[in-house]
């Protein structure tokens, strides 16, 4: 059985921060599928706006901390916890660098995966909330290799990309790092704006196909092992 639909939420998105669209909706969606209580701690990289810090709290989370590099991001995402009652911890930081040594029963993740023109990600501008290197996975890979250091054992990742930028590759980090994943949710969609304006480069790329007008988007479940009892 599905879970049901929370309230709709409000959500105010200030000049220069990433617009809430499809990927936000999918995980959002996902977090209904999680068990969240008060004692849940959940730890939202790349917040944004703050959307799915907002959506985790609602779900049930007593505790959210959202981390964005932007400065104008981590303000966005404290004001839309105000706007809808609840208090976000935001901060800003780069990916789990923000919290070390804190640990989360839940980690969020919709980062940057569009392939950009360079590997150098922007430092400033809007195009930091979608430009993730060549490949599209500048953060993925960092993300994916670091999260196990901030989930309690049993702790859960969702995590967001496109096909586009290898699913299996991510797959196999987070499987190295003792995670069992799993595809949980996929979706097709339009491409937006930024991937029309590059569908040249990605086709020269060999990354989509020609006249290819949709991606699709997934979000990889990967939960962090327990140890078994024989090791305590």
């Amino acid at each position: 059985m599905s879970p049901e639909k929370e309230e709709p939420m409000m959500i105010l998105r200030l000049p220069g921060v990433y617009r809430p669209q499809h990927d936000t909706s999918l995980l959002a969606d996902a977090l209904l599928f999680e068990h969240l209580t008060a004692r849940s701690r959940v730890l939202d990289l790349c917040t944004g706006t703050g959307a799915l810090a907002v959506a985790a709290s609602a779900a049930g989370a007593g505790h959210v901390v959202a981390v964005d590099i932007s400065r104008r991001a981590c303000a966005n995402a404290r004001l839309n916890g105000i706007l809808n009652g609840t208090l976000i911890d935001s901060r800003r930081g780069d990916l789990t660098e923000a919290v070390h040594g804190e640990l989360f029963d839940l980690v969020i993740s919709n980062p940057p995966y569009v392939p950009a023109l360079a590997d150098d990600l922007p430092t400033a501008g809007i195009e930091r909330a979608w430009d993730a290197g060549k490949d599209g996975r500048a953060l993925i890979d960092r993300i994916a290799a670091t999260v196990h250091e901030v989930l309690v054992p049993g702790g859960t990742l969702l995590l967001l990309q496109s096909v586009l930028c290898g699913v299996d590759k991510t797959e196999a980090i987070l499987e190295e790092h003792g995670m069992a994943v799993e595809i949980s949710a996929r979706k097709y969609i339009p491409f937006g704006p930024v991937m029309r304006e590059r569908r040249t480069m990605l086709e020269a790329r060999g990354l989509i196909t020609t006249g290819q007008e949709i991606e699709q988007l997934v979000i990889i479940r990967a939960t962090k092992s327990r140890p078994s009892p024989n090791s305590m």
